[in-house]
């Protein structure tokens, strides 16, 4: 009897122990097919930013994303659209910032990274400057800062795991621009140097091999009147077969000490301005078809190259960008000078050229955010935001207008998290409708970001224990 009392207790436990073993294993299967709306975790800082793009291209059924990771350095990750695999994120290169913890901002966010893919199918990416340092030697087009500008090239066509650092660009660059013309020839726009400094862009024939020298598009110079000096941020983009249209605004920077503004240096721009490179002709001209001397002064600009005068009020971050006639739609950010060292709260304005003068559109229904903009007609213009909205909650959503932009409807959400903060990439060059923008989301008393890859389905899923990249690199 103690025998059968003993065998039926020992097949209990097996039993038991068995189940155990069998609801761990399940466990271990369910966290090992998790699925988590992010594709990376270790998105730093900044990581995209609207300025530097593009971020991300879509080529040849693959999106291929940038943004800056850990300690500011480069990283890209590819997802396939037919196989649904991820690959990455593969650390491009090593950047010069974001490693000294002595300095008082420790995360510079000037070096993030932009990606292009050239005829030959080599990825190109830039990135790693605000504006070299002293040491680097003389910068005749500006001053120095932090940092080098950096140009990295992937070992294999469509390979992005192994890359190689070529010294064919100018280390003093910072908001690098990639654009490349149905030719073949590719062109990185920088500012080279600091804040006081040309905007300049290099060419390229054989496919970023070499760059011829920077050119000077944008001129700084002193200011005679006031103790500051004339600075510029530009956005770069294609426009309709040769062009390359530019949206910019206007930086007045003022010296740290200075008699007319105690704030001393802060981040004021103003007004709101266009033209068009022609990069067959090499000429550049303003929306009426009048040529401008390059590079290009704050007087000429005022006289032949404005939108807007905005005088008052403080401006940040232009875009733009074309219907198939031509005509251009430009946007800028819009908020009130607070005697604060920012300003307040700012809201897209937007802008279209009739063909004889520039109409503000009323576009009231749009919320306060940053964003990019694609026109697809004369009327149909949708606008890409970040912003917060009812309740904390953030989101990531496309705004639709179909009467030139007089108002607008929100058509999509396609991120939405309580109590998130966002940063946002452009739009993705030639963009799958499954993945157009590129998103870091905070990670709450971190200094990373959640990375994802939305569009019109929302964000592309990713396996959890593929997307963990800090720890996996632990």
């Amino acid at each position: 009897m103690m025998n059968k009392y003993l065998v039926i207790n020992l097949m209990i436990c097996f039993c038991l122990l068995s189940c155990a073993n069998n609801a761990k294993e399940q466990k271990t299967i369910d966290a090992d097919s998790e699925m988590v709306d992010y594709f990376a975790d270790n998105g730093f800082g900044n990581a995209v930013a609207i300025v530097q793009h593009p971020s991300g291209v879509y080529h040849k059924g693959i999106t291929y994303v940038a943004y800056q990771g850990t300690l500011e350095d480069p990283y890209v990750a590819s997802y396939n659209h037919t196989t649904k695999e991820w690959k990455g994120p593969f650390k491009v290169g090593v950047s010069e910032m974001g490693k000294d913890p002595n300095r008082k901002k420790k995360i510079d966010n000037h070096g993030k990274p932009a990606i292009l893919i050239d005829d030959a199918d080599y990825i190109h990416i830039a990135f790693g400057g605000h504006g070299g340092t002293r040491e680097d030697g003389d910068n005749p087009l500006g001053n120095h800062h932090y940092g080098k500008n950096l140009h990295a090239v992937s070992k294999n066509p469509l390979d992005i795991s192994e890359w190689e650092t070529l010294d064919n660009i100018s280390l003093f660059g910072t908001y690098s621009q990639f654009i490349k013309m149905d030719n073949g020839d590719i062109y990185l726009f920088y500012r080279h140097g600091a804040h006081r400094s040309n905007w300049v862009y290099q060419k390229s024939t054989d496919n970023g091999k070499t760059f011829e020298e920077p050119v000077s598009f944008l001129k700084h110079k002193r200011r005679t009147e006031i103790e500051a000096e004339d600075s510029w941020y530009p956005w770069l983009s294609r426009g309709n077969g040769d062009d390359i249209i530019v949206a910019f605004d206007y930086h007045i920077c003022r010296d740290n000490k200075n008699a007319q503004d105690p704030r001393g240096h802060i981040p004021e721009r103003h007004n709101l301005y266009y033209m068009v490179f022609n990069t067959k002709t090499g000429e550049w001209k303003n929306v009426k078809n009048e040529s401008l001397e390059m590079p290009l002064t704050k007087e000429m600009a005022d006289e032949k190259a404005v939108v807007r005068q905005i005088p008052n009020d403080w401006t940040f971050q232009g875009i733009a960008d074309v219907d198939p006639n031509g005509n251009p739609h430009v946007g800028v950010l819009v908020g009130p000078d607070i005697g604060e060292k920012r300003s307040g709260p700012k809201r897209l304005q937007l802008f279209r050229w009739d063909g004889q003068a520039w109409l503000q559109s009323e576009n009231t229904d749009l919320p306060r955010g940053n964003g990019d903009l694609e026109v697809t007609s004369a009327k149909e213009i949708s606008v890409y935001l970040e912003h917060e909205g009812s309740g904390d909650v953030g989101e990531i959503c496309r705004w639709d207008s179909s009467d030139g932009g007089e108002s607008f409807k929100k058509s999509k959400v396609f991120l939405q998290r309580k109590h998130s903060g966002f940063v946002i990439s452009s739009l993705i060059d030639n963009p799958h409708p499954d993945a157009r923008i590129i998103v870091g989301e905070k990670v709450s008393g971190t200094d990373f970001r959640n990375m994802y890859l939305l569009g019109d389905s929302g964000p592309i899923q990713r396996l959890k224990s593929e997307a963990e990249v800090l720890k996996n690199n632990k």
